[in-house]
């Protein structure tokens, strides 16, 4: 991917180390010319060189210690100015305050197309993409009222049982398709529905609603492999979820804390 003047200049802000790595080796490979830091205070202290060349994008990840979110995005502005495209990515649903100063919003994981989407659209259409995807994994108000009527031990009990029993279920599913068990398939797709609805998980249920609807006559292996991806996407978004409510608890533990010392 080039501009007037060569090949797009990407920065990759990520604290993890693999996903550093291979973002930088799958967008070198689409033409990208890439550098990485793995922190927010390292991108700015990389951006303040005397020499550097300013990035045409900036992708950072939101969920990092030290600087992050929308204080990251405004003070990569300030050094990069207007013209960088600056987008934000995450493995779960942000806080559309924490992605208000970013350009875009990309959902891990995301392809080498969707990133190029989202520079050709100014950041936009993709985050508004991503986003959107992102809510259709899950149902946000039938997850707060779950976990507003029940311990977070238990929620989280009740969201891995789903899990496990639609990986099971699966399972099962594939083996009777090598059986061409028509009928076990569908019984198997209406009870994972009905436990995806009850819980929200409204990707899960659509897609098991339409493969009990059609049955085996679909192509069933890339119906169960879409199953399965969107059983894994579930499951990244519950447990970046989760991770943010154990921090803000044990942030407001220790604030309580301190009051109590004084």
């Amino acid at each position: 991917m080039e501009n007037e003047t060569g090949p797009l200049r990407i920065l990759v802000v990520d604290d993890d180390t693999l996903s550093r790595e291979l973002l930088t080796l799958l967008l070198e490979h689409a033409g990208y010319r890439v550098d990485s830091v793995d922190s927010g205070d390292a991108a700015v202290q990389h951006l303040s060189g005397s020499e550097v060349s300013l990035p045409n994008v900036v992708l950072a990840d939101l969920q990092m210690p030290g600087i992050t979110g929308g204080t990251l995005a405004l003070k990569l502005r300030d050094l990069c100015g207007p013209s960088t495209i600056l987008l934000a990515m995450s493995g779960s649903t942000p806080h559309r305050e924490a992605v208000r100063e970013f350009n875009g919003f990309l959902l891990k994981p995301f392809t080498v197309e969707d990133f190029a989407a989202a520079i050709a659209e100014g950041g936009k259409a993709g985050a508004a993409r991503q986003l959107e995807s992102q809510d259709s994994a899950l149902d946000p108000a039938v997850y707060e009222k779950l976990a507003g009527s029940m311990r977070k031990e238990r929620l989280e009990q009740l969201y891995t049982l789903c899990l496990k029993d639609t990986e099971q279920r699966i399972t099962q599913m594939r083996q009777a398709a090598s059986h061409e068990d028509d009928a076990a398939y569908r019984k198997d797709a209406h009870a994972i529905k009905g436990g995806a609805g009850m819980v929200g998980a409204v990707e899960l249920q659509a897609l098991a609603a339409s493969m009990e609807q059609k049955g085996m006559e679909a192509n069933h292996i890339a119906s169960l492999d879409q199953l399965k991806l969107a059983c894994d996407r579930l499951r990244r978004i519950l447990i970046a979820r989760w991770a943010e409510s154990r921090a803000r608890d044990s942030e407001e533990g220790t604030r309580d804390e301190c009051n109590n010392e004084k």
